[in-house]
């Protein structure tokens, strides 16, 4: 359902901000998160069906997902990795390096940017900018088609 809607993004700029997440995350991860211009925070809004009478007015789709809280979780998940890789590619495309990351305290992170919707819980992270390339990994090993595909 492309129009669910459930990524909610908090765009970590302040430097009190950035300190907040950094200590959240990894060690290696927090030193990522202080030295980005920018980190996005993207969360999904598990009561995203709230939205659907305004963004899916062709049936009743809040229906579907406000008794079924495993589809609604299912759902928003799906939707807000979807809508986090849509962010990262239209940064890329405008230049930008990002450097997306799990490797942090969902439940801290989620009392610490999302106290104020109880709904909203974080899903993954990304920092924004402009990577140094003596600290950028080279591209790592490509397996080929048949190791991890197959035609059915």
């Amino acid at each position: 359902m492309p129009t669910a809607c459930s990524a909610r993004i908090i765009w970590v700029t302040s430097a009190a901000a950035k300190e907040k997440l950094a200590t959240l995350a990894l060690p290696a991860n927090g030193d990522k998160i202080r030295k980005a211009p920018v980190t996005a925070i993207i969360g999904m809004d598990l009561e995203f069906y709230e939205n659907l009478p305004e963004l899916f007015p062709h049936a009743d789709a809040k229906s579907w997902f406000n008794t079924n809280a495993e589809l609604a979780h299912a759902t928003a998940f799906r939707n807000s990795s979807l809508q986090g890789a849509y962010f990262i590619l239209a940064a890329r495309a405008l230049g930008l390096d990002s450097g997306p990351m799990s490797g942090f305290d969902n439940a801290a992170v989620d009392a610490a940017f999302f106290a104020d919707q109880p709904s909203v819980k974080s899903n993954f992270i990304s920092t924004l900018g402009y990577g140094d390339p003596a600290t950028i990994f080279e591209r790592s090993p490509r397996p080929g088609f048949e190791r991890f595909n197959r035609i059915a």
